[in-house]
């Protein structure tokens, strides 16, 4: 999974093969991460990454954000470059910090024109078997506007899983948005299956609207 100089750690990081809950920009050295979300109306997304190494990879991303609050929409494509900044790896649990920045080219509904877009973010999760726990913030910067996207995401597994077995999480998620696109934290409640290098998410915001994710690692 990961490639490491010392026998024992390499050793520990593959007995966390298995927990793999949280969404991560890297998967693994040589492995290709692809993933597309469906945020309530407000947020829709999509992401190819591939890994060089197992501490940071290049991609692409397509989002958009569509205000439930006044006439307004972004169109933003971009490049990234995502690194893995810090690791734990502990007997049973795992923890990262992942920093990124981009650049990319966004269209603006309110002047029909294009800008150019600045991104940049950071992610922190912790993972066992049966809990783990993320925070990400992810800035979109340009003459025009300046957006940002922060979300926590807590979980817990009824049932401890094995690589080969299927993972089921509930999930509580918590999203903020600034620059007039939510009023407040948009909250939902949310089911993910996962199973080796692919998983499914879905469920609803409290005001009853779809939220869904799906990724492939392979």
């Amino acid at each position: 999974m990961f490639h490491f100089r010392f026998p024992r750690v390499y050793v520990c990081a593959l007995a966390l093969l298995p927990l793999a809950a949280v969404a991560k920009p890297i998967a693994f050295a040589h492995g290709t991460s692809v993933m597309a979300e469906y945020g309530a109306g407000t947020m829709t997304e999509a992401q190819v990454f591939y890994a060089p190494r197992y501490n940071y990879s290049l991609g692409a991303g397509y989002l958009e954000l569509d205000s439930d609050r006044i006439d307004r929409r972004r169109e933003i494509g971009y490049l990234r470059l995502n690194y893995l900044a810090k690791r734990w790896n502990m007997e049973a649990a795992q923890a990262n910090v992942f920093v990124w920045g981009g650049l990319g080219n966004a269209h603006v509904s309110e002047t029909r024109s294009d800008v150019f877009t600045g991104n940049a973010g950071a992610q922190v999760d912790y993972e066992t078997r049966r809990v783990y726990a993320s925070i990400k913030t992810d800035l979109y910067r340009s003459s025009a506007f300046t957006h940002r996207i922060d979300t926590l995401q807590l979980g817990i597994a009824p049932y401890k899983h094995d690589t080969n077995s299927l993972a089921t999480w509930f999930v509580v998620q918590g999203r903020e948005y600034t620059g007039a696109i939510h009023d407040g934290v948009e909250w939902a409640l949310l089911l993910r299956l996962f199973r080796r290098g692919a998983w499914i998410e879905a469920g609803a915001t409290t005001d009853g609207k779809l939220q869904a994710m799906a990724m492939v690692n392979f």
